[in-house]
């Protein structure tokens, strides 16, 4: 009998391994390329990475293209201290290469392959171009380095191991689409790249479920704020989201701040505004349009 046990144990460990093992891309999975600047800087400002990146100092705003880290990040697993993604080779992402960094966009992994807790977005950036991916590298490598490391992160029980998110990507970390477009659709299919990958849109805007993963059932119907305070509102197209709203009255809106009622945009929804004032006229009117067209 003890033998059957410990032999069962055993498979259940070798299943938990298997089924938590890091799965990176590799180096075939990359494409040729040559890297644009200007389409760096654009991810980097539709991605938001300052917002959350950007060196916070005596608790102030963080800088703008200072990436040294060290915003407070307070979730229902326990907090998360963001990290130094600066150019700088030891205590930011400088000495990375393309493939890791893709890897942790992608596949949420860090260079020696371990986990990363999903409260970096790249449940979203998984839906991103690749291409974009590898112009953000070459727009972050030409930012100044920054010096300092955040603290580790101080995560209540279970949640400060690691090993057991590589079941939960299993489950919940998705490369496709959240919504289908029709091929001829080149505006809404932009601005869906642009909404479901980089501007992760959906982290703040789409209720998760017990696993605290986003439910594509209800896509962007709004939730409560991951900080715990708050809600963020739905930003579909049908009645109970910003339906009532032109697609220029959003293009407006990301532009300038200022919604058809003449509100000013407020709270959290401040700093996405501001970067989405920085991305083109085209890339706005995208986004609008991929929003208008959720109605169902």
């Amino acid at each position: 009998m003890l033998r059957w046990l410990i032999l069962g144990l055993a498979l259940a460990a070798l299943a938990f391994w298997w089924l938590t093992r890091p799965l990176p891309l590799s180096a075939a999975d990359l494409p040729e390329h040559r890297a644009s600047l200007a389409n760096g800087e654009r991810a980097f400002h539709a991605g938001g990475c300052a917002s959350c990146h950007g060196t916070v100092r005596d608790g102030g705003k963080p800088a703008a293209q200072e990436l040294g880290g060290g915003l407070v990040m307070a979730t229902p697993a326990g907090t998360f201290h963001v990290p130094n993604i600066s150019s700088h080779p030891e205590d930011g992402i400088g000495a990375w290469t393309d493939l890791e960094f893709v890897n942790a966009m992608r596949r949420g992994l860090s260079p020696d392959g371990r986990h990363y807790y999903p409260a970096f977005p790249y449940t979203s950036y998984a839906r991103a171009d690749t291409m974009d991916l590898l112009d953000l590298k070459a727009w972050l490598d030409s930012l100044p380095a920054v010096e300092g490391r955040a603290p580790a992160h101080e995560l209540d029980f279970p949640y400060g191991w690691r090993r057991p998110i590589g079941a939960w990507k299993r489950l919940f970390l998705d490369d496709q689409p959240v919504r289908d477009v029709a091929a001829d659709e080149v505006q809404i299919e932009l601005g869906r790249s642009l909404v479901e990958g980089l501007g992760h849109c959906g982290e703040c805007h789409t209720p998760r479920n017990v696993a605290m993963a986003m439910d594509p059932a209800r896509w962007l119907q709004g939730a409560p704020l991951p900080a715990g305070e708050g809600r963020a509102p739905d930003i579909t197209g049908t009645s109970d989201g910003i339906g009532g709203w032109s697609a220029g009255d959003l293009a407006y809106y990301l532009e300038t701040g200022v919604d058809p009622d003449y509100d000013i945009v407020g709270g959290d929804m401040v700093a996405v505004q501001e970067n989405m004032a920085k991305l083109s006229e085209e890339d706005r009117q995208a986004i609008a349009a991929y929003l208008k067209s959720i109605t169902d």
